[in-house]
């Protein structure tokens, strides 16, 4: 269908409010238009937060089924009071259909309201009052008169609702918004009584709702609990104008107030919980940071015993050393700078190869260190394990395989397998032993790597020399 600039201003903002609709509604919403073909193609959806969502997939560019589609519905106004059953799924549906009109007095898409039998029924035994300001409201949504709603929170579950009247009376409260509202001293019913009655942020918002015909959100601490307070317009036509056509004489009347939904959520708890979690994130920064720096401490100490030692079998197991205390204090600096929890090995590995090229390789050796690999986050545990799994392995290297070399490469190597992770430390050295056995010949350093590997890691570890090179292999649960 051909759409003029006015018609595709008013689906967009027609699209823009489905979001609290759906969940005000507590019904899946579909946008749908028909083709010149004679199908129905859904353009816009919206779930609820609510209610438990009747579509879980994404139906935008899904092509309604003919029996759901119900062609004949755009050849005569759809009454909003009519409710008919579809199946879903194998689902019993109820569903509520509203024409978008168009400027030139056709339809030009229409708005499916679908929820389950069961909450229908449930929303059937609700107030009359606010069973028609939900109408009221859903017809004001697709005449396109709603401003801000794309601005708004979420509406969930266990949020209150209330309806006003123009003259900002109590006409209907859920009881969650009862309960609310008793937490914050108001014993007694509520209904029939003024907004401006009550010590809340209510009347001020309503006001301004009404109006401004727009959609306001406010939070505000209040008798100790921290509320979050939305409202929502609700104008409507004359009802008897609804069974006539835009392009006759109801374009001449405007839509007049009714009223407005407040809704409330309490988010007093989840801002304490945030609150307290952002303090032990804090705290628990601080600490990381303290052994880092205490390691770094150690670290310094133990150097300057290595730079005493007289024998060059001592310096060397002192500057090891440096190396694995300072390859945990890399994962350390790294908790203390992230809320994550998880830590991206790829960065932890090239630090470690950079305090490596500083502290073991002299500068007249040509021997190049380099990293590669995709971003691998694991946990914590798992990254201090690699971070020293890396290190054994790249000083047994420089020890072993670069021993009286002045030139050479070292290769970190990590590689993604999706629920598993793999890292290939590769040398061009001397090599291994002809009779080399990981079980019998390996070295400390080897060794303190097998023990983490299978231990802690719960992986695999082999060493080999395809092609000229050795390649050290450790492949582990992500």
């Amino acid at each position: 269908m051909d759409l003029d600039a006015s018609d595709r201003q008013l689906l967009a903002r027609v699209t823009a409010d489905l979001s609290i609709l759906s969940d005000v509604s507590r019904a899946d919403l579909l946008l749908v238009s028909r083709h010149a073909d004679g199908a129905s193609h859904v353009f816009a959806q919206a779930r609820p937060h609510s209610a438990t969502p009747l579509y879980a997939e994404d139906m935008v560019g899904q092509r309604l089924p003919a029996e759901q589609a119900e062609p004949n519905a755009w050849r005569r106004l759809l009454s909003p009071f009519l409710v008919r059953t579809v199946l879903v799924r194998e689902a019993t549906v109820a569903r509520q259909e509203f024409p978008i009109w168009g400027s030139r007095g056709q339809p030009i898409a229409y708005l499916i309201k679908d929820a389950y039998w069961l909450q229908h029924e449930r929303h059937r035994r609700r107030s009359r009052v606010f069973q028609y300001a939900l109408l009221a409201f859903t017809l004001m949504v697709a005449r396109g008169e709603l401003i801000g709603a794309g601005a708004l929170s979420p509406f969930g579950e266990h949020d209150g609702v209330i309806y006003v009247s123009t003259d900002r009376r109590i006409l209907y409260m859920s009881g969650i918004a009862a309960e609310q509202y008793r937490n914050l001293g108001y014993r007694d019913s509520l209904l029939g009584r003024r907004l401006s009655e009550l010590d809340t942020v209510d009347h001020q918002i309503a006001l301004e709702a009404i109006n401004e015909r727009r959609a306001i959100q406010l939070q505000k601490e209040e008798h100790g609990r921290v509320l979050i307070h939305k409202a929502l317009p609700v104008r409507s036509l004359p009802w008897h104008l609804l069974l006539l056509k835009p392009s006759s004489s109801s374009r001449r009347h405007t839509s007049r107030s009714r009223g407005a939904l407040l809704l409330v959520h309490d988010a007093t708890e989840r801002l304490r919980t945030e609150a307290e979690l952002a303090s032990r994130v804090s705290l628990l920064h601080e600490v990381h940071h303290r052994v880092k720096n205490n390691l770094q401490v150690i670290a310094s100490i133990t150097r300057m015993q290595a730079r005493r030692a007289k024998h060059p079998e001592t310096r060397l197991l002192l500057d090891e050393t440096v190396n694995r205390i300072m390859s945990m204090a890399v994962v350390h600096e790294f908790l203390s700078q992230n809320d994550r929890g998880t830590i991206n090995l790829l960065d932890v590995a090239h630090r470690i190869i950079q305090q490596v090229q500083q502290g073991l390789i002299a500068p007249e050796q040509q021997i190049r260190l380099g990293v590669h690999g995709p971003s691998i986050w694991l946990p914590a545990d798992k990254t201090t394990r690699c971070a020293l799994v890396i290190n054994e392995l790249v000083q047994n290297a420089i020890e072993h395989g670069m021993a009286g070399r002045t030139r050479g490469a070292i290769s970190v190597e990590l590689v993604d397998h999706g629920d598993k992770a793999s890292i290939i430390v590769s040398d061009d050295g001397q090599g291994l032993p002809e009779d080399f056995d990981l079980d019998t010949h390996a070295n400390l350093g080897l060794r303190i790597v097998g023990g983490m590997v299978e231990r802690d890691l719960r992986g695999a570890f082999s060493i080999s020399r395809p092609d000229g090179e050795t390649r050290a292999v450790i492949e582990f649960p992500k």
